[in-house]
């Protein structure tokens, strides 16, 4: 009999991309779980002191009263119980009549738009249709990291395009060597962008299109923000002329709508784009239960919800900016998303940062605060505005009490 400590048996059967023969064995610890671990410590050091966390990054309301009542009652429905596979008509052509009043997109129902167990299982199956060995996927960084993570799998590699304050936090598309834009695939962005807030304009959506025609490289970009646009309408990559015919965007009802634990959006774009995620798709679920679709249909329907979710989020943001900006941080209003992108400081009391981590880790050990370090482009930290706060003289208090404790800490910038 082995011991509780000796590698199973079945040690070595690990596939590489997961870590092959020493799977499970690594010291390395993902940062986000490096940020739990010091909140619990600071709660365990510090009970009499509330833990402000702007950390969380995902919407702190439950779905609209509306749909909660709709997937109630659909949910009671005999001829919802069954596989939904690719999808319901009814979702689909709601899908549809979305793209259309909010972006003026038109797009066939039936042929270019699928649904998805949310965004990040279909960013996970993109690459799928397109990598093979050898093949590479341009990613901007920081960013969300799915789509990389599968190319890997399938033995592709992953370019890294870097979100630099100086270029506006675009990628820099020119500056890839041109034996990576040979051997890419897939250019994966994300507009607006998680974590920086900028917003992506016509003319960089130009630049995207003109650059996979010339290169043959397919466009995903990631909307999961889309309705948390904050300078104008927002505004979809397949508005622009060309979009469609070299690539595909992936919506998703979590942000804009509060459906977060959901897990429903959709994929649209170019039909045999679509069609070839809707291919792999169908060898990897079965389909969104057909209650949730019809909940989400009854919420595309209804463009305030998504309107009152996005106020809210301006108001917290306004508010945070502005606790920032009092104690030394240059923050300023973001353009989407509910996150608050800011270069860390440099020290405080003597002490000198050696990066964003190093930083994260000392608010949460000193005053209880927590962010999330990014490194990927710079030293920068993100703040989130989906803290739990009922009403606005809550969040009020939470920004005096944020202004307090880290204007203690005289941080250097």
């Amino acid at each position: 009999m082995p011991t509780p400590t000796s590698d199973p048996w079945f040690q070595s059967q690990f596939a590489e991309r997961i870590g092959g023969v020493n799977y499970g064995k690594s010291n390395k610890i993902y940062k986000f779980e490096k940020i739990k671990r010091a909140k619990r410590a600071a709660l365990a050091a510090h009970p009499e002191r509330k833990l402000l966390d702007f950390g969380i990054g995902e919407n702190d309301d439950m779905a609209d009263p509306l749909v909660r009542e709709v997937l109630g009652r659909e949910a009671n429905k005999l001829e919802n119980r069954g596989y939904a596979d690719n999808g319901i008509t009814a979702f689909k052509e709601a899908v549809a009549v979305f793209m259309k009043r909010s972006f003026g997109v038109s797009l066939d129902a039936a042929t270019e738009v699928n649904h998805a167990i949310g965004s990040k299982p279909a960013l996970a199956m993109l690459p799928a249709c397109f990598i093979n060995p050898g093949d590479v996927t341009l990613m901007t960084v920081p960013g969300y990291p799915v789509a990389g993570t599968h190319t890997a799998y399938y033995g592709g590699e992953v370019f890294k395009l870097p979100l630099l304050e100086e270029n506006d936090f675009y990628p820099d598309l020119a500056s890839i060597p041109s034996e990576i834009r040979k051997r890419a695939k897939l250019l994966v962005i994300n507009y607006p962008n998680s974590p920086t807030g900028v917003v992506a304009t016509r003319d960089f959506y130009r630049q995207v299109i003109d650059f996979a025609h010339t290169n043959r490289i397919v466009v995903v970009q990631d909307a999961a923000h889309i309705l948390l646009s904050y300078d104008g309408p927002p505004l979809s990559f397949l508005q622009v002329d060309g979009a469609k015919e070299v690539g595909v965007e992936v919506h998703s009802l979590s942000k804009g709508f509060n459906m977060i634990g959901w897990r429903i959006g959709w994929v649209c774009g170019h039909a045999k784009l679509v069609q070839a995620f809707a291919d792999v798709k169908d060898n990897c679920d079965s389909g969104q239960f057909m209650a949730i679709q019809q909940a989400a249909k009854a919420a595309l329907e209804h463009p305030e919800i998504a309107d009152r979710t996005r106020e809210k989020y301006r108001r917290r943001l306004k508010k945070l900016v502005a606790a920032l900006q009092k104690v030394g941080f240059k923050a300023k209003m973001p353009s989407g998303t509910y996150f608050v992108y800011v270069r860390a400081p440099k020290g405080c009391a003597g002490r000198t940062f050696a990066n964003a981590e190093e930083v994260c880790q000392y608010l949460i050990e000193e005053q209880s605060v927590c962010c999330v370090p990014w490194d990927d482009a710079g030293r920068y930290l993100r703040f989130s505005v989906t803290y739990l706060a009922k009403e606005e003289a809550e969040e009020d208090a939470l920004m005096a009490e944020t202004v307090d404790r880290l204007g203690r800490l005289k941080l250097e910038f």
